[in-house]
C-alpha cells in the first residue's frame, strides 16, 4: 500500500508538470491510474437532479448546493459547499432538424466513445488545460442533445476525476 501511495504521489507532481506544460494525454493517464483505487461511490451520500423539461437525470453527492437553474429549466449546476470552484453540470438543448445541419457541422461529429449505465452510446470529452480540468458528456437521443460535464481547477481534476467519471456512468435520459 505506501509503494501505490508513493506512485500516485510522484504521478501527482508529473501530473501538475505536465498539465502546465502540454496538454491532456500524459495527464489523463496518471490521473486514471492514481485515483481509479481512491473512488467509492458506496461511500458518498447522493440525491438524484431529474429536469423536468428534457426528462434526464444524474446523481448528485447530497451536501453539494445548486446554482440558480435557468428560467428555460434547460439544466442545473451543483457546487460543493466547501469548494466553488468545483462543479457538475447537466443541461439539454433541442437541435435543428438533420435537413438543415450543414455539412461542416457533420464533419465535427465524434464516434461515440463512451456507453452509460443504461447502455446509452456516447462521446465522453476530457480536456486538462493550463486552469481548468473538464469532463463532458454528449448523448443524441431524436432531435434532443443532453450534456452532462464537471469542472474544477486542473491541479485538483485528479482529485475529482472518478466522481466525474461515475457521475457520467449513471447519466439518464428518456427513453425513446
Amino acid at each position: 500500500m505506501a509503494t501505490a501511495n508513493k506512485t500516485c504521489s510522484l504521478g501527482r507532481r508529473i501530473y501538475r508538470i505536465a498539465a502546465s506544460v502540454s496538454g491532456a494525454i500524459a495527464p489523463l493517464i496518471i490521473v486514471w491510474g492514481c485515483t481509479a483505487n481512491y473512488f467509492n461511490a458506496g461511500a458518498i451520500a447522493w440525491k438524484t437532479y431529474t429536469n423536468s423539461r428534457y426528462g434526464f437525470e444524474f446523481p448528485y453527492p447530497s451536501n453539494w448546493t445548486s446554482l440558480a437553474a435557468p428560467e428555460n429549466d434547460d439544466g442545473i449546476a451543483f457546487i460543493p459547499l466547501q469548494n466553488n470552484t468545483v462543479e457538475i453540470r447537466g443541461w439539454a438543448s433541442q437541435q435543428l432538424p438533420n435537413s438543415i445541419i450543414t455539412e461542416q457541422e457533420s464533419v465535427k461529429k465524434i464516434n461515440p466513445n463512451f456507453k452509460t449505465a443504461q447502455g446509452v452510446s456516447g462521446v465522453l470529452v476530457v480536456e486538462v488545460e493550463r486552469g481548468v480540468g473538464s469532463m463532458t458528456l454528449t448523448l443524441t437521443q431524436s432531435q434532443v442533445k443532453y450534456y452532462w460535464q464537471g469542472r474544477s481547477k486542473s491541479q485538483d481534476f485528479p482529485d475529482y476525476y472518478r466522481l466525474f467519471y461515475y457521475i457520467a456512468q449513471q447519466y439518464r435520459i428518456p427513453k425513446p
